[in-house]
């Protein structure tokens, strides 16, 4: 008997410094041929975007593994999204705010673009396919990048557009601003210094106020996750993610499949 061929979609990740993606295989999550990049245009505004989107698009497609352009196209970007409008600008220009970007890139590429937050499909790409496969309860997942994103997810189904990186803690109004990975790297902080002074108190307020069964670190940080996790002093668990950096093209890829608007 002939096996049946998984599905797989194309999962695109628009972030502050790079724009990446991917075909998927739908049924688990891996990376079909290798996962492709291009820089994101300086300041990101909406033209240079749409570009650089149909450049990786080609990329993708140019790969042997690819066959024909007949694959559902999942986006997330450093926004709330709302039914396709960009609703806010993190690490992107101010005038994506109130754009209707999923008809843009849909428009551009010649196909129907699912899209949606990227924190959040970094997290069902995680609760899916990765370290918290079949949890329950409620989940936090935080991405630690160029700005700090969140995903909560409770018995499976997303909560979209939660933003948690812009809390305000004390003194800094927009957290993201002070304990992010990029800030980190800019200012030099030691990996156990930045989880015990700026990642600690961050995660002991998300803990008040969700008290969540489970924290998943994810974002390009987390490969180093022996480095810092351990000195995230709060009571509930906190796991490294496992897809790392390729959670939002996975997620993105899915949502998609599943016809999020």
């Amino acid at each position: 008997m002939a096996q049946t061929q998984s599905p797989v979609g194309i999962g695109i990740d628009i972030g502050g410094t790079g724009i990446k993606g991917a075909l998927v295989n739908l049924d688990d999550g891996s990376l079909v041929g290798e996962r492709q990049k291009v820089k994101t245009p300086e300041g990101a505004p909406i033209d240079a975007v749409l570009d650089a989107v149909e450049e990786l698009r080609g990329k993708i497609l140019a790969q042997p593994e690819a066959s024909g352009s007949d694959y559902s196209i999942g986006m997330c970007m450093p926004s709330v999204v709302r039914r396709g409008v960009a609703l806010s600008a993190a690490n992107i220009a101010d005038e994506w705010i109130g754009f209707e970007a999923a008809k843009a890139f849909s428009e551009r590429l010649g196909t129907p673009v699912s899209l949606i937050n990227d924190a959040d499909a970094a997290g069902y790409g995680e609760v899916m396919f990765g370290h918290a496969k079949d949890a329950h309860g409620a989940l936090l997942v935080i991405t630690l990048g160029t700005g700090i994103g969140s995903a909560l997810i409770h018995n499976g189904n997303l909560v979209p557009n939660t933003e948690l990186g812009h809390l305000s803690l004390g003194k800094h109004g927009d957290y993201e601003k002070y304990a992010s990975a990029k800030v980190r790297e800019k200012e030099d902080l030691p990996l156990k210094h930045w989880a015990k002074k700026r990642l600690t108190p961050y995660f002991a307020k998300l803990e008040q106020l969700f008290s969540p069964d489970l924290f998943i670190v994810s974002g390009g940080i987390s490969k180093r996750a022996d480095e810092f996790l351990p000195f995230i002093d709060v009571p509930t668990r906190i796991d490294a993610a496992q897809l790392t950096n390729n959670a939002g093209i996975v997620g993105a890829a899915l949502l998609a499949e599943e016809g999020w608007t």
